[in-house]
């Protein structure tokens, strides 16, 4: 989860980043910053695999350390289910506000430059 939230205050980190000449109305090469707010979805996107990546993980050590308990009752397995979906949630989670910060700063950087 931890590397989760870096990647996630990374986005965010970037997206501000790359938000701030196109508020302030900044000279603007048009196909630099656009190609450089596609990060921000490259960024959700990693975020996303590894909150499978880790839900895949935390699923196999479950499975290894149940086949060497032997017998365990249903309702362990299944709550051992919904806390490994954890971190693929959470991976969702960012990966969508990626492509909302994605979306909107896109739809500033392109009706800036229509303006212009």
């Amino acid at each position: 989860m931890s590397i989760l939230t870096l990647l996630f205050i990374g986005m965010v980190a970037w997206a501000i980043y790359q938000a701030l000449p196109v508020l302030r109305n900044e000279e603007l090469i048009f196909g630099k910053i656009k190609m450089r707010l596609k990060h921000i979805r490259s960024i959700g996107l990693f975020a996303m695999i590894t909150g499978i990546l880790g839900q895949l993980i935390g699923l196999y050590e479950a499975f290894s350390a149940i086949e060497r308990a032997g017998d365990i009752s249903p309702g362990l397995v299944y709550s051992g289910l919904k806390v490994s979906m954890i971190t693929t949630l959470y991976g969702i989670f960012i990966y969508l506000i990626s492509l909302i910060l994605w979306f909107v700063l896109d739809y500033l950087l392109s009706k800036k430059m229509t303006s212009n």
